[in-house]
């Protein structure tokens, strides 16, 4: 059953832009993340991700759980690590990291983790994940211990992009990483979707919707908002009604012509 990877390229196809949460287990407690819950179940927002470069005070299985039992929402692992997988959860993102040189984040992590999702039921999406300096060393950089694609490289990330799903990588995914200073350069963006013919999530550093409609803009499929969302639970619902009337405005252009 591929019915999420599915959903997301027929979207893709049909320039239906998508919208998902990233929820941090490390920075949740129950009561907070309920209220974010229920803001994401009253908007337009497509998939919860849940994952982090660390859990050290989180549970990333108690957090899905949680998540699953009060919304019926699709929930994604964005996953930082090989023991980060959760039975309860719909999808998991099988990650390699391209943007790096680091053979255990390109293949060792994925030989570790591969045999513990196969006894699950889990949706596995490979996907092909960089990392992009977006102004600070975020943590996903200093755990990967790989060098960040430099922010005015678009050539290098739309090349590497096409070189993963040349290697049969079905997303491709462009990260600032958490607490990113700036988002990825829309030069970036429309390099790279101009390069592949496969859904683009971009993330890191999205604070605003018209950051949002501008990355949209450029050519991404799915915006992943995580910080931004931490520090203001209005900017998922703001995102998200920014999407649908961005949806609605290219379905009148494509009815009219």
């Amino acid at each position: 059953m591929n019915n999420i990877y599915q959903s997301i390229l027929n979207n893709s196809q049909i320039g239906k832009k998508m919208f998902g949460v990233l929820i941090d287990p490390d920075k949740q407690n129950n009561s907070g993340l309920l209220k974010t819950i229920e803001v994401c179940n009253t908007s337009e927002v497509d998939y919860f991700f849940v994952g982090g470069s660390i859990i050290t005070k989180g549970d990333l299985k108690k957090t899905v759980k949680f998540i699953k039992e009060n919304s019926s929402k699709p929930v994604i692992i964005f996953p930082g690590s090989p023991d980060q997988i959760a039975k309860e959860a719909d999808a998991i993102l099988f990650l390699s990291l391209i943007s790096g040189r680091n053979p255990e984040y390109l293949i060792g992590s994925q030989v570790i983790a591969a045999p513990l999702i196969k006894k699950t039921k889990l949706e596995v999406i490979s996907t092909g994940y960089l990392l992009v300096d977006c102004g600070t060393t975020t943590t996903a950089i200093y755990v990967s211990d790989t060098n960040p694609i430099p922010y005015e490289k678009s050539e290098i990330a739309a090349t590497t992009a096409l070189a993963g799903e040349y290697l049969g990588l079905k997303l491709t995914y462009i990260d600032g990483g958490s607490g990113a200073k700036k988002c990825i350069s829309t030069a970036m963006i429309a390099a790279t979707k101009n390069n592949i013919s496969g859904p683009l999530i971009i993330g890191g550093g999205i604070r605003t919707p018209q950051a949002a409609k501008e990355i949209y803009n450029a050519g991404a499929d799915i915006i992943i908002v995580g910080n931004g969302a931490e520090q203001n639970r209005n900017l998922i619902q703001e995102i998200a009604e920014m999407k649908v009337r961005y949806n609605d405005l290219q379905n009148s252009v494509l009815n009219k012509n």
